[in-house]
């Protein structure tokens, strides 16, 4: 599951300045209402350190730790002037920083991408929302903990990506013990833009566990072959396009690329556009 931290999306603010220690206090929360005893942590971005802590604090309740796009100082993501021209500009103009921040994040992306992410910025989080947010990104250290993560852990970075370089994610892969490194191709930093499958299958690799009945395949019944056109379809949304973005390499129109992705998650038997990228993942990788 993926949940919104304090001031962002649904969840509502917290009552203090957030810090590494109310990252924490949620996380143990989600874990706590789920009942989970023990579970694989994944950790994005700024998810990647309150993972290491978390992993760091209480290797009894972690199985397997994941880390994308991730870092343990914030130091490392840009240099104190480019950190405190960021954070002025956003202040100053949040929608001029939203689509900054957006060109930062999906390089690879179209203009519309980029403008429905911008907004998405906007609606999720208030100005001082963002401040706090990006403030805590460049001034979080968990460096320290590295060596504490005992339990298996695989990191994921794209070589050339613009929002967290490449060589935070492979000091992370140095120094915490026993860690596996998968350098991956791209520029944009979300894992859904650029080639997604990769991502999934790199995980799905390291998770090494695949159900006899994964969510895509219901026990009992395999899924229905897909036709040529929803193949294609597949692997566009496995690469982390909207179906606008299908329909425009398609030549189709928007309403019918929406279609063919309502088909295969019927056939599929999913209910997500994930889903559909893991079971391309999963049969790209079985050739």
């Amino acid at each position: 599951m993926q949940y919104d931290r304090p001031g962002c999306g649904l969840s509502e603010s917290w009552p203090a300045p957030q810090d590494l220690d109310t990252d924490l206090t949620v996380l143990q929360a989600v874990v706590d209402q789920l009942d989970l005893q023990r579970f694989d942590l994944l950790g994005i971005s700024l998810g990647a350190p309150a993972s290491i802590a978390y992993a760091a604090r209480f290797p009894e309740r972690v199985d397997r730790l994941i880390l994308y796009g991730g870092y343990a100082d914030g130091r490392q993501i840009a240099s104190p002037g480019v950190r405190a021209a960021m954070l002025d500009l956003i202040r100053a103009h949040w929608g001029l920083g939203s689509t900054v921040l957006a060109d930062i994040f999906l390089p690879e992306g179209t203009t519309d991408s980029k403008a429905l992410f911008a907004r998405l910025q906007r609606e999720a989080a208030s100005d001082r929302s963002a401040v706090d947010a990006l403030a805590q990104c460049y001034e979080i250290d968990v460096a320290d903990l590295l060596p504490q993560v005992t339990v298996p852990t695989l990191v994921l970075h794209r070589r050339d990506d613009r929002a967290i370089p490449y060589r935070a994610g492979r000091d992370l892969a140095a120094k915490i013990p026993g860690a596996r490194l998968v350098s991956l191709p791209g520029r944009s930093h979300f894992p859904y833009v650029g080639d997604a499958a990769a991502v999934v299958r790199a995980i799905l690799e390291f998770l090494g566990n695949a159900p006899a009945a994964p969510p895509y395949e219901p026990a009992g019944r395999r899924p229905a072959e897909l036709t040529a056109r929803q193949l294609q379809v597949a692997a566009l949304v496995a690469e982390g396009m909207t179906s606008r973005q299908i329909a425009e390499r398609l030549g189709i129109e928007e309403r019918s690329a929406e279609g063919h992705v309502e088909r295969i998650r019927h056939r599929l038997g999913v209910t997500s556009r994930a889903q559909v990228a893991a079971w391309w993942a999963r049969r790209t990788s079985d050739g």
